[in-house]
């Protein structure tokens, strides 16, 4: 189905279903909320150290739900694709089935990026909220999980860094552009899963652990910042609401880890990355961002 006939169809499901403030149909006096991304968007959800799918746990279905709460109802339009790159969210077209987000539209030969544009465009006037959340596999070769650090990782995510900074611009501006100039655009970092390894790969895991503190704070994040900030967007800086940058000398004690620092406790407990090797968010990952991203959309 094509993003132009989508909203169309969409309503006449609503109309026939009663679908829950998570379905795509926006009913009269209702906007849409759009949600563009990789699989954080997606709601991607591991089911094990092998296997997953995208699943409606994700935190824009959650955000979706809380503008409901608050009495400012929007429907989801969730673009989001897992494993997309900034670069392939700008110009790779389609999204693999499996990959999509539950209830996402077709985009068939267009890129995410247009398709969302699209959709912005044919709604002029409707849309109450963007988010968007990329970047993360942007840098993840140079981090590889399970494998020994490359020696040039630094060098490789400052320049994956910088290729990000131009694909991210190109986005925005066409997401600011279609969305209009008063719609909230938020801007949706990532946990630092990093920090598992300090209890999943003993001495040489804390080594890493520590150095992706500094690959979050002065690397990724202040990109991130800087580019929303250009379309007047906001920024939830999610490393720091994960407790990220709590410095690794204050601890607590977790279950089966003993006396960890806090910084890695937080990390166990937002993603999957101490039960499974996942970089993906848990339940209470996604609900911290959801919370995040509803005040800074000023939803509540």
């Amino acid at each position: 189905m094509s993003v132009r006939l989508f909203a169309a169809a969409s309503a006449a499901l609503f109309a026939l279903s009663g679908c829950a403030a998570t379905s795509t149909a926006a009913a009269p006096g209702e906007r849409y909320y759009v949600s563009v991304g990789d699989s954080y968007a997606a709601g991607y959800k591991p089911t094990g150290a092998d296997g997953g799918g995208t699943s409606t746990d994700g935190f824009a279905y959650r955000v979706a739900e809380q503008t409901v709460a608050h009495g400012l109802p929007m429907r989801l339009a969730n673009f989001g694709c897992s494993g997309v790159s900034t670069a392939q969210l700008r110009t790779e077209p389609g999204c693999a089935p499996t990959a999509l987000a539950p209830g996402a539209p077709d985009y068939g030969g267009l890129s995410q990026a247009r398709a969302a544009v699209e959709f912005l465009s044919e709604n002029r006037g409707r849309v109450g909220l963007v988010t968007v959340v990329v970047g993360g596999n942007d840098v993840r070769p140079c981090l590889p999980i399970g494998a020994a650090p490359r020696p040039d990782a630094i060098d490789c995510v400052t320049a994956s860094v910088e290729r990000l900074r131009t694909d991210l611009a190109a986005v925005l501006a066409e997401l600011r552009a279609a969305a209009g100039p008063d719609v909230p655009i938020v801007g949706v970092s990532y946990p630092d899963m990093l920090l598992g390894y300090w209890v999943t790969a003993g001495a040489p895991g804390r080594d890493v652990a520590a150095a992706s503190v500094g690959v979050f704070r002065d690397l990724v994040n202040p990109v991130l910042r800087a580019e929303y900030a250009k379309v007047g967007a906001e920024f939830v800086d999610v490393t720091e609401a994960a407790q990220g940058y709590v410095p690794l000398t204050q601890t607590t004690s977790v279950p089966g880890y003993g006396t960890v620092p806090t910084a890695v406790a937080a990390a166990c407990l937002y993603t999957y990355f101490c039960r499974y090797g996942d970089v993906h968010p848990t339940a209470d990952g996604h609900r911290l961002i959801a919370e995040h991203v509803v005040r800074a959309a000023h939803i509540a």
